[in-house]
């Protein structure tokens, strides 16, 4: 890298939204098409039984679009700090900025806002992605944004997490993010599982598997809290310290895991205390069994009962004739 009338140059950034990204708003597409086609069925249901599927299918599609979303959102963990800091290398020159950190499954984003955005002759708006899922290399995007010549803050703060820092939180953070990650899809799967077991006659081993759906969020929360056993780097502009914390995705899949861990176990408890209530919940009447049974009677016309069936009479003969 050259210097050209003493300014690094700035080449075009890897950017990546901190909180959504393309991957999410697919995932939050195709969950409205369901919403949407839902709502357009839900006039046809007559009686109380609207207002039970209408709860049943928007509690079902809230759980699982969460479960599939925070997997990419970056807001596991999240943090940020006012600072007065020096911007690029080799010069004297401070800026008044806000610097967040936002950590997610499958990496950081570093966030750099000036306040102004416009100083030195610079507009500084920054959020910079570095990953570290299945087939990316952390230390080679860092080593890009060093060719890229970044600015000083956003390098310092992703230099925390790279596997040559004195720091080692690398590992424990990526090793952490991929067991959560799994630990999500398997909760999607039985997700799925649990609403095809709804609509059977007895809806109680759906609630069963929302009770697995809801253990295995909890265990991927379990997994990514992992990462507090290791000592944390300060990461100090100044005299300020930039701190994180748990963020909205994380607090989020532990909302969504405690409510189908409540909804499973409400629908076991009924299933054993209070069936028929369960049964009306679920649109589950008796008499649709009773049709069942009817439909195996046989019929037998009255007319073949009194005319075919009747006992021949007997034959009277001609007693000339023997």
């Amino acid at each position: 890298m050259t210097l050209f009338d003493g300014v690094y140059p700035f080449y075009p950034q890897k950017r990546k939204a901190a909180l959504l990204d393309i991957n999410i708003v697919i995932v939050i597409a195709v969950f409205l098409t369901f919403t949407c086609s839902f709502l357009l069925i839900i006039p046809g249901i007559r009686g109380r039984a609207r207002l039970y599927w209408t709860l049943r299918v928007l509690l079902s599609l809230m759980a699982g679009v969460v479960i599939v979303v925070v997997q990419f959102t970056g807001d596991w963990e999240t943090g940020w700090v006012k600072a007065n800091t020096s911007y690029k290398s080799f010069s004297g020159a401070l800026v008044n900025v806000d610097i967040g950190l936002h950590v997610g499954l499958a990496g950081v984003n570093v966030t750099l806002m000036g306040n102004p955005v416009n100083q030195i002759n610079e507009t500084i708006n920054y959020n910079e992605h570095f990953a570290w899922s299945f087939g990316a290399d952390y230390d080679h995007s860092y080593s890009e944004g060093l060719e890229r010549g970044l600015p000083n803050p956003i390098l310092y703060v992703a230099e925390k997490f790279t596997t040559q820092s004195p720091c080692g939180v690398h590992r424990q953070y990526r090793i952490s993010g991929h067991y959560a990650s799994a630990t999500l899809w398997v909760a999607f799967c039985t997700w799925l599982i649990s609403n095809m077991l709804f609509s059977m006659p007895v809806p109680v081993y759906g609630g069963y598997m929302l009770l697995v759906t809801g253990a295995f969020m909890i265990f991927s929360l379990l997994s990514f809290s992992t990462v507090r056993n290791s000592p944390m780097c300060p990461i100090q502009f100044g005299t300020t310290a930039l701190l994180i914390g748990y963020g909205g995705s994380f607090w989020l899949t532990l909302a969504i895991g405690l409510l189908c861990s409540v909804e499973g176990i409400t629908v076991v408890t009924l299933h054993y205390f209070d069936l028929d209530l369960l049964k009306t919940f679920f649109d589950l009447h008796e008499d649709k069994a009773d049709e069942c049974q009817e439909m195996t009677e046989v019929y037998i016309n009255p007319h073949f009962v009194n005319d075919g069936l009747s006992p021949p009479q007997p034959s009277k003969l001609n007693p000339g004739s023997i």
